[in-house]
């Protein structure tokens, strides 16, 4: 059998199986995207122009019409570094499941990605790969980019020790937090609610700015705004410590970046 059939029945069976389990919540919240955002840990050298080749001139172009502006970052601040990061905003949790096996069907996207997808054992393109799932929150419904122009892009990961308590932030958010965010002068791009991940329950959010030497001034302004201290001492969400552990990534965009 050749790699492909063998990849499009593999895919086939994949997407089958994941359809029912996220069928409901897709019709429920079928005007909020949904977000895969892969990581591709690598190691220093040729793995990186190779990868990054791979995602502005097969994955990006193979993404078209599939949903809003992909996002494509390099990881500057943070673990396990060279790492890209990509956010793929989709209509559908069916259409997350059934992404790859979409790919595997486009000979264009096939050709272009050869030499990423065929690279050698003594030369592969990358370390390893892996990737969430996440839809918007109600209050966000669909990415923001940005305005053009030289930006930064900080990626935060909030993890709560209950599930309780992760419905609770994200309400937080959906009560006026977005609102803060602008007033201290972020421009944010997502806000995520993890489905598919590592260390559940948690949510994922990103914001841009123009560099790095804004962020402690605009963490500040957002820390003193009138409204962020009044809600964040409100007994609906100051009860307990709802976010056991946050994730704060810094991201510069890869040429190719839609956002």
């Amino acid at each position: 059998m050749e790699r492909r059939e063998f990849l499009a029945g593999t895919l086939a069976a994949s997407a089958l199986a994941a359809a029912p389990a996220v069928g409901a919540q897709a019709q429920e919240s079928k005007q909020r995207e949904y977000y895969q955002i892969r990581r591709y840990f690598m190691q220093s050298g040729s793995q990186t122009s190779i990868t990054e080749k791979y995602i502005s001139e097969a994955l990006i172009p193979s993404l078209a019409g599939k949903g809003g502006p992909v996002g494509a970052f390099r990881l500057e601040i943070g673990p396990q570094t060279p790492t890209f990061y990509v956010l793929i905003p989709l209509a559908s949790a069916a259409a997350a499941a059934s992404l790859e096996l979409d790919l595997s069907q486009n000979e264009t996207y096939l050709k272009a990605a050869e030499p990423f997808w065929s690279a050698p054992a003594t030369a592969p393109a990358f370390v390893r790969v892996d990737s969430s799932l996440h839809i918007a929150f109600e209050g966000w419904p669909k990415v923001t980019p940005p305005e053009k122009g030289k930006r930064i892009f900080q990626l935060r990961t909030y993890e709560s020790p209950s599930h309780r308590d992760h419905v609770v932030k994200v309400q937080m958010f959906n009560s006026g937090e977005f609102q803060v965010f602008k007033d201290a002068g972020f421009h944010p791009v997502f806000f995520g609610d993890t489905l598919i991940g590592e260390r559940m329950p948690s949510l994922t959010y990103m914001l841009s700015l123009e560099s790095t030497a804004e962020l402690d001034a605009k963490w500040g302004a957002f820390r003193d705004n009138p409204a962020w201290k009044k809600l964040s001492a409100d007994q609906k969400y100051a009860f307990e410590p709802i976010v056991s552990n946050i994730t704060n990534l810094i991201l510069s965009p890869l040429a190719a970046s839609q956002i």
